[in-house]
């Protein structure tokens, strides 16, 4: 089980006649493991990650596949792809409190009462219960961060995303918060991408791509 890019190229659609950003890149990402991608900026990176969720801006088209766990992404609807995205800023929702927060993660099976008992274990098991009734903005960017990723994994993506999740962390909280990141994942035997322009920032046995991607299969 995996995710797969098959022969991958995105062009610029106002560029006329200029190259694509990148052409016939594939790339193969195991259950459990990752794919780190490095370059410049505008070489891609982050609109690669808008591809695979779905949500390509109009300004750029693609040609090549995606498959995760062998079904074509691009005949499903980006909400119904189970892939899950953690960018730069938390995206946490100010107007709502935290446990509500990760409340409107979980999926719509999970009913009722039993969605706010979920967020709480959550954050019980992260030591943060003392942020439930808190909002965004009454928390710390560490604890800003571990509730995204917490929120990101309550969905139960298939695949995961990361661009560039470090960038806005400082030195020491970098280093804690990447490497309980990637712990969890790996727990989780979840495919991911992640982006950034700092090779410390992958994990060890991470697959390593440097512009100019070459097909890594």
């Amino acid at each position: 089980m995996s995710l797969s890019i098959d022969n991958l190229s995105i062009h610029e659609n106002k560029a006329t006649n200029s190259p694509p950003l990148f052409s016939d890149f594939s790339a193969t990402v195991n259950n459990g493991s990752v794919l780190t991608l490095m370059g410049p900026s505008g070489s891609g990176k982050s609109t690669l990650l808008s591809v695979i969720a779905g949500f390509i801006s109009p300004d750029f088209s693609y040609t090549g596949k995606l498959f995760l766990h062998n079904k074509e992404l691009s005949l499903l609807k980006p909400e119904n792809r189970k892939i899950g995205t953690l960018f730069q800023d938390d995206l946490l929702f100010p107007h709502l409190t935290i446990c509500e927060n990760l409340m409107i993660a979980l999926p719509n099976s999970v009913k009722g009462k039993q969605r706010r008992i979920i967020a709480l274990q959550t954050l019980k098991k992260l030591n943060l219960s003392a942020l439930a009734n808190k909002s965004a903005l009454q928390i710390s960017g560490g604890q800003k961060a571990r509730v995204s990723v917490m929120r990101l994994l309550l969905a139960e993506p298939q695949a995961v995303l990361l661009d560039e999740p470090f960038s806005k962390l400082d030195k020491s909280l970098r280093r804690d918060f990447r490497a309980w990141l990637f712990t969890e994942l790996k727990q989780r035997n979840l495919a991911t991408i992640l982006v950034t322009h700092d090779s410390d920032d992958s994990p060890q046995g991470a697959t390593i791509c440097q512009w100019p991607w070459t097909n890594k299969e």
